[in-house]
């Protein structure tokens, strides 16, 4: 079932069946209720839940990934606490398949990699650094990428999560001195204030926590500026149409 809700929630549904809701996020929407105290997508789509199927009392939505605030794109959510269970140990044991794409400055070494770094995060300023392996607090963090465009000193990048570290994308392109575009966290120095953060789930997958059927959620990023720099195809084309 794929539809677009009622136009109080405005959010794009990609799929809903008894157990799963694969939705795109729209961007700069918190993922989950934050200091900002502005909505966040867990309460609006649980919201949406109970407006839709007169749902009485609470209704029950798991978290089992995140996307940062300015990230939009595809996101799957649990419908019932064994879903969650089964989900969140697909994302533990890296079946839980996530696909970005990515506008950056510059160009890496290489048309096509796999970066590992370890990255510490810094609770007090939400703020994450790559610092070296062994560092007390220190995650590993792996992703495999893949340029599919260059122009204008910008480079169009696919990026496969293999772990699921805050802010992950964003910190292991700019150490290798690839800061997204629009970045004021991580880029401020090659970014203006106001410019949106080039970062886009073009898919989520995942088997299914019930049937293990194969599931691929896939969403494209808004045909505006930067993403507007390459055809409208090439999104497409990045998009497998099988979960492997």
């Amino acid at each position: 079932m794929s539809f677009v809700p009622n136009e109080e929630s405005g959010i794009k549904v990609l799929y809903e069946d008894n157990h799963v809701l694969a939705v795109e996020k729209p961007v700069n929407v918190p993922t989950q209720e934050d200091a900002s105290g502005d909505p966040d997508l867990l309460t609006l789509l649980k919201q949406d839940l109970k407006i839709r199927h007169q749902k009485p009392g609470n209704v029950f939505l798991g978290l089992v990934h995140r996307l940062d605030r300015p990230v939009g794109g595809a996101m799957i959510f649990a419908k019932t606490s064994k879903a969650a269970s089964r989900l969140s140990e697909a994302v533990r044991s890296r079946s839980f398949r996530k696909l970005y794409a990515a506008v950056v400055h510059g160009s890496p070494g290489a048309p096509a990699g796999r970066l590992e770094h370890h990255l510490l995060k810094d609770s007090r300023t939400n703020t994450v650094s790559a610092v070296k392996s062994g560092t007390a607090g220190a995650k590993q963090a792996l992703l495999d990428y893949r340029v599919v465009g260059e122009k204008d000193g910008l480079s169009l990048i696919l990026v496969e999560l293999h772990t699921g570290r805050p802010h992950q994308i964003r910190v292991q392109l700019q150490s290798i001195g690839c800061p997204l575009y629009g970045d004021q966290k991580y880029g401020a120095e090659v970014n203006r204030p106001g410019q949106q953060l080039a970062l886009w789930s073009l898919l989520a997958g995942a088997p299914h926590p019930v049937s293990k059927e194969s599931l691929l959620f896939r969403s494209v990023p808004p045909h505006q500026f930067p993403w507007s720099a390459w055809p409208e195809e090439i999104y497409e084309k990045a998009l497998p149409d099988e979960l492997v």
